[in-house]
């Protein structure tokens, strides 16, 4: 550790807020900030205010700020107008969790020795209180840096209204740089920077071919199967062996991984094995014969998957019926460069061509966001994570989505950079969802050498 002044009572200030730390992340955790359910209206409103207080207590002024939907908490200190200005992102909702599946209660808060359980420890609670801690301590230690937070309560559900939000209060989030603390590491004890995501553009194929559900042994092989169908119908779209999209056009626009790209995302301590353990896959598709191969399907290529499929009778035993409807949920994540308005009419029309009958309704769309892993910022990021984790970190792109980052790029226009602390066996989306304390105080580190670093740019 450095002796310098900043960093001579830093572990001292890291070790004592740790009982701090978890008890702000039980309460939180205990309130079920679910964006996707709208009867968890209260707890929403609950959960940013309890942040907003949180803000206050660091001494920097906040407030939760309505928008059509949830609201934003935002907050800012400016302590002098010659000092450049970081905005910190996170998001503060979360997704379901089906009690059944958790080996615990999924709201309610438990820790077990450095391990925290519960539904948004780690996507994106417990991240969002890892960088508040850090902001507190480059306050009081005097970094000439001023601080603004968001802090969103609807990304899980593609950020609906944050275009609206930013776009309302511009001259209020006006910034140098943002920092997102939202991403995922490959491999534990292996910092990972990520500077790309994945876009969204998501489905409903439905299909009605009668007015109600018939019996088939009066019209089997005469009344229209719409599961079938539309089963027909997925499988015409892609390779569900291989993921390859087959509608014509689909990859005209992506913008494939470099051979420099590719190098930094195999420096990552990434492993097949390791990541098939993280995730529970028990297998893979075998087309994918090396780790580069793998990397490549999920950082830097486009997907079309199948969510779900609904329709006919799903009770116990067999009901013997032609069901009347069936629906399918449907989204493809796209790369770099890809457009989701262009993907969107490329699949309405190859729909429509296909079977007429079926009704193609867009629901979520979010753009793909390609940043830059070299500049400024860029080894700032390098130089935190090296200095809290004593590692270089891998540049990497991250397979998923955030709405919100491409909004900040296009309204705010400042570089943006991703320190994430996420690990694949931490959950993320998933049952049992965990975060730890090694994270965190790692994160803290990382969080107030990034500070220094950019206020001396």
């Amino acid at each position: 550790m450095s002796k310098s002044p900043l960093y001579r009572n830093l572990d001292k200030y890291i070790r004592g807020v740790r009982s701090e730390f978890e008890e702000k992340l039980g309460a939180l955790v205990e309130i079920p900030s679910v964006s996707m359910d709208p009867e968890r209206r209260q707890d929403i409103d609950k959960c940013g205010a309890l942040a907003s207080e949180y803000l206050k207590s660091i001494g920097v002024p906040a407030e939760p700020v309505p928008t059509p939907g949830y609201p934003v908490v935002m907050g800012s200190l400016i302590t002098d107008r010659k000092h450049r200005t970081v905005t910190i992102y996170n998001h503060l909702d979360v997704q379901p969790a089906d009690a059944t599946e958790w080996h615990k209660a999924p709201f309610v808060f438990h820790k077990v020795g450095d391990r925290y359980e519960g539904r948004g420890t780690t996507d994106d609670k417990g991240p969002a209180l890892t960088a508040m801690l850090a902001v507190r301590y480059a306050i009081e230690n005097g970094i000439p840096l001023n601080f603004k937070f968001i802090w969103e309560l609807e990304e899980e559900i593609g950020s609906p209204n944050f275009e609206s939000f930013v776009k309302r209060h511009r001259g209020q989030l006006q910034t140098d740089s943002v920092l997102v603390s939202d991403t995922i590491w490959i491999a534990r004890g292996r910092p990972a920077v990520p500077y790309g995501l994945r876009g969204l553009q998501a489905f409903l194929f439905s299909l009605e071919t009668h007015a109600k559900d018939v019996h088939s042994g009066l019209v089997g092989g005469v009344a229209r199967n719409p599961i079938g169908e539309l089963c027909e119908l997925i499988n015409a779209c892609y390779d569900a062996r291989t993921g390859r999209v087959k509608i014509e056009g689909f990859y005209d626009d992506v913008k494939p991984a470099t051979k420099s790209e590719l190098e930094g995302f195999l420096n990552s301590g990434f492993s097949t094995k390791d990541y098939q353990k993280a995730h529970e896959l028990t297998s893979i598709r075998s087309h994918l014969k090396s780790e580069a191969d793998v990397l490549k399907a999920f950082m830097a290529e486009p997907t079309f998957e199948v969510h779900g499929i609904v329709g006919g009778y799903t009770g116990p035993g067999i009901k013997t019926i032609v069901p009347h409807r069936a629906e399918a949920k449907i989204s493809a994540r796209l790369a770099a460069n890809q457009d989701p308005d262009r993907i969107a009419r490329l699949i309405r029309s190859f729909v429509k061509r296909f079977n007429r009958d079926v009704k193609v309704e867009t629901i979520q769309k979010l753009e793909p966001f390609l940043g830059d892993f070299t500049g400024p910022y860029a080894e700032a990021a390098r130089a935190a994570m090296k200095f809290a984790f004593g590692k270089d970190p891998a540049f990497t792109r991250e397979g998923g989505s955030i709405g919100a980052v491409v909004t900040m790029q296009t309204y705010l226009k400042a570089p943006i950079s991703f320190l994430g602390l996420s690990l694949p066996e931490h959950g993320y989306h998933a049952k049992n969802e965990n975060f730890d304390w090694g994270q965190t105080a790692g994160g803290i580190k990382m969080f107030v050498k990034y500070f220094e670093e950019i206020a001396s740019l």
